[in-house]
């Protein structure tokens, strides 16, 4: 075994040039921002925001590389206030001193806190410093808006398919940064199959690669086959961060897929969700407001299934109790829908907001005590059991006539 067999095949095969970066051509092809960069050699303070395994931090290794300028960098798992204002301190200096920025790279942005992120702002304002974070968060949510708007956020995607076979190729064919030198093939079908489970992630796609390597090697075979490949592959985990935006992405398209009434996406949604561990009773909140919200008055059933499912649940426990959310998405995506409760929600609460607290007629109170039935309370109120056809006003005066609820699509107001 070489020394060069104790490095990861990742970190061996990360591209060293803007013609190895594979999958993020709409900001490194010509007129890209990166690739406008390069060319000035005046790097712009950045925060490249992408999934795992799409190339952020070997986008900002080969911005250092072109640009030349001095570079201090850490994490924010590991690092505190202290260690921000010394090495924003020791950039002042040199600006002074060469009349040169610093490339500040912080990998994981999104960890630090407001303070933190906020000690930032003046020495990229000055242009002292040149940041450049990395972040597989939304900025949107996770970077104050003060330092958000003095970067330039540059979107990377997941790696597609097509680029993703052409970078496991390499690693396969490279004889120094790869496995070249191990001899092996590998069927066009796992190729593809391991392009595609890898979720966009080259980081998941090369380890995988080396770890298949050295099973067909330790079996000597010269050929990586279908077979083989699930054996690695066949408990492998999906990307999934809970508390990021994938969470509310995955609930937004399984919430959007019941109220197109789509089946198949539900179930489809519902299960990625899942397999990647996310809470169930979650998503049984979701599919009780939705019973509600989505399907309302036209299926009141769908309300009383939605919370028999969740008691289902509670009693009989995952695995077992997951059929029971799939049986009540699949009646949601099916049920009629109608969102007059929802439409009346908001437009009754606007009111409220908008008139303040209304006095309660007189002929509405409970007139409790001898004083307050002096005082008109429950005076000419009409009792409905009594006399069914005489109509009276139960809203206040202001509102005489206000209608906020139109009741299913089809039923006439009365």
């Amino acid at each position: 075994m070489e020394l060069n067999d104790h490095i990861p095949l990742a970190h061996r095969m990360r591209p060293k040039g803007l013609e190895e970066l594979l999958g993020q051509e709409h900001i490194t092809g010509p007129g890209g921002f990166i690739h406008a960069v390069l060319r000035s050699k005046r790097p712009r303070s950045m925060i490249l925001w992408g999934p795992p395994g799409s190339g952020k931090t070997t986008l900002a290794q080969i911005v250092f590389k072109e640009t030349g300028l001095p570079i201090e960098s850490y994490s924010a798992v590991s690092s505190g206030i202290k260690e921000i204002k010394d090495v924003m301190e020791k950039a002042k200096r040199r600006f002074k001193e060469e009349g040169r920025p610093t490339i500040l790279f912080v990998d994981e942005l999104h960890r630090f806190n407001k303070s933190q992120q906020a000690a930032f702002l003046p020495y990229v304002e000055r242009g002292m410093v040149v940041l450049i974070g990395t972040t597989t968060q939304n900025p949107s949510f996770e970077i104050i808006p003060p330092l958000l708007s003095r970067c330039r956020v540059l979107t990377l995607r997941p790696i597609g398919e097509e680029d993703m076979v052409k970078i496991l190729k390499n690693a396969l064919q490279d004889t120094e940064r790869g496995i070249g030198r191990l001899g092996l093939s590998m069927e066009g079908e796992a190729l593809r199959f391991l392009a595609v489970i890898s979720g966009g992630d080259a980081r998941v796609a090369l380890n995988r690669l080396e770890e298949v390597s050295f099973l067909a090697q330790e079996r000597g075979l010269n050929r990586i086959d279908m077979e083989i490949l699930r054996e690695i592959i066949r408990d492998a985990p999906l990307y999934y961060d809970k508390g990021g935006e994938e969470h509310y992405n995955l609930i937004s398209a399984f919430i959007k897929s019941m109220r197109g009434s789509d089946p198949q996406a539900t179930l489809y949604w519902l299960y990625r969700m899942l397999e990647a561990g996310e809470d169930r009773r979650f998503i049984l909140r979701r599919i009780i407001r939705f019973a509600s919200e989505d399907v309302g008055p036209k299926d009141p059933f769908a309300l009383v299934l939605a919370v028999a499912a969740a008691q289902g649940f509670e009693m009989v426990g995952s695995p077992e109790g997951e059929l029971l959310l799939a049986q009540a998405s699949v009646y949601m995506a099916e049920a009629p829908k109608d969102n007059s409760l929802y439409l009346a929600e908001k437009m009754v609460s606007e009111e409220i907001r908008r008139s303040g607290h209304l006095p309660v007629p007189l002929h509405l109170r409970n007139p409790v005590t001898k004083l307050m039935e002096g005082l008109g309370y429950g005076k000419g109120y009409l009792y409905p059991h009594e006399d069914p056809e005489r109509s009276q006003d139960y809203l206040p005066g202001a509102l005489k006539g206000k209608i906020f609820y139109r009741g299913p699509k089809g039923i006439k107001d009365e």
